[in-house]
């Protein structure tokens, strides 16, 4: 039980200050340390902490009423690791050290993840100091490698099964919002699969004067298959690429033009000169309601100074493709893999690789012409909870939208533990996550507290 009140910028800037940067080795003991932090806020902000173990880092659990199934169970989902922090030079205050500029707090990890669920901490430590007989049971799930895939949650979830799928829902904010004042509740996640190809020709580079001419080229075949991938209005050339995937809603359509993005501003933003999206979407909602496939990276042959006259031995081209509701991953992997190797000319030899991959999620709100009969009812409460709540709070009515990115935990948490999501934007577009000067706007976090505690105490009301 606590009685204690906390304020989320005095949090932060003590949070912050651990680099618990999951992809370095070398960071584990600040890892550790951040872990040992959550867990000490949260027994501060009333609920009962627990460091689990696990094959890679930590999960910080924190509890309150675990012993009492007669109430309305949310699980509030976060990640306490950080992205890597290079390139340094081009931070303009440490990365590791809070700094407050006009209305903005910059630091690693203060839009992604760590500002937005500490504000859910502080909410329930609020709540709390005012509601300390709070008839609601909350369980904290804070991971700890959701920066590098969160290898290890799954397995938790597994060996929590029996505790976490009396849940009602997941709360959570991992996503982004389009303004200050405009908040999105995102509804859906484009899921992702990558592959690596790989091909080689002759067994070493080759003199282009002397052998050009007479083996194919693995950079020109590389070429020719990527060229071949996608049709000259931009669709995907697989056979079955599309099937069973699911349109968006007409409503889902509609709320999207509540965004203050146009297609113009869009190409100023990107710095280009035209949009190349899927037939039937425009460009915003090609983002969030079409498949791709698209190639991150590729290489092969000299890519020195001047010049070096080879036929290579061997190119490669990493290729990830966004899959939106109906598309599974692996189906997804073997229709692109078997169109790439059909087109692997003779004389070269293919190897694909698979990488990531996770499926698409979708829940849709209450009261919406495709909202399930069997919706649970403590989630579609705090749907219209959320939905009043942030309407006072920002003044204006979320937008409810799908993100382009992929948060694959959260189909995990429905496919093992039977929950849906609810996800709400606490970071901008210009809080450069993943980048230098990564920020997170104060009052935005401010207003996110008492969002927050309004929606938990609304919740927890009969």
């Amino acid at each position: 039980m606590s009685n204690t009140t906390m304020d989320i910028v005095s949090v932060l800037k003590d949070y912050l200050r651990f680099p618990g940067i999951s992809a370095d080795p070398n960071a584990k003991q600040w890892i550790l340390d951040s872990a040992s932090y959550l867990a000490g806020l949260l027994e501060k902000a009333g609920a009962k902490p627990e460091i689990v173990p696990t094959a890679g880092n930590p999960v910080v659990v924190g509890r309150y009423n675990a012993d009492r199934n007669d109430l309305p169970h949310i699980v509030i989902y976060g990640h306490y690791d950080v992205q890597p922090v290079d390139p340094l030079d081009l931070w303009k205050t440490p990365p590791f050290v809070p700094t407050e500029v006009d209305g903005k707090l910059y630091a690693r990890g203060a839009a992604d993840n760590r500002g937005p669920h500490a504000v859910s901490v502080v909410a329930f430590a609020n709540l709390l100091a005012r509601r300390p007989d709070l008839p609601l049971r909350v369980t904290f799930v804070f991971e700890g490698e959701e920066e590098i895939g969160s290898g290890s949650f799954p397995q938790f979830l597994r060996d929590h099964q029996a505790e976490l799928s009396t849940g009602d829902f997941v709360l959570l904010s991992d996503t982004e919002s389009p303004a200050a004042d405009k908040i999105a509740i995102t509804i859906g996640l484009r899921g992702i699969v990558g592959l690596e190809l790989n091909l080689e020709g002759p067994n070493s580079d080759l003199h282009s004067g002397i052998h050009g001419g007479a083996v194919y080229n693995p950079l020109q075949a590389l070429a020719e298959i990527c060229a071949s991938l996608h049709n000259p209005d931009g669709s995907v050339n697989v056979p079955g690429f599309y099937d069973g995937m699911l349109a968006p809603a007409d409503w889902e359509r509609e709320e999207l033009k509540r965004l203050p993005t146009t297609e113009e501003s869009y190409k100023q933003f990107l710095g280009v000169d035209a949009l190349h999206s899927l037939p039937g979407y425009n460009g915003i909602e090609a983002t969030r309601f079409a498949p791709t496939l698209e190639f991150n990276g590729m290489g092969g042959g000299y890519l020195g100074s001047g010049s070096k006259t080879i036929v290579p031995a061997k190119a490669f081209v990493k290729i990830t493709c966004r899959l939106v509701p109906g598309m599974d991953p692996k189906a997804t992997f073997e229709k692109v893999s078997s169109a790439i190797m059909a087109r692997v000319p003779a004389g070269i030899r293919a190897s694909i690789t698979p990488m990531q991959g996770c499926p698409p999620y979708y829940v849709c709100p209450p009261n919406r012409p495709n909202t399930p009969a069997d919706m649970n009812p403590t989630l579609a409460k705090a749907f219209d909870a959320a939905h009043t709540i942030i309407s006072e709070q920002f003044g204006n009515p979320p937008i409810y939208t799908r993100d382009g990115g992929s948060i694959g935990i959260i189909e995990a948490f429905r496919q093992i533990c039977g929950m849906n999501a609810l996800m709400i934007g606490f970071f901008l577009p210009d809080s450069f996550i993943h980048a230098p000067n990564e920020n997170v706007d104060i009052a935005l976090l401010q207003k996110g507290v008492k969002t927050y505690e309004a929606i938990l105490e609304q919740i927890a009301a009969k």
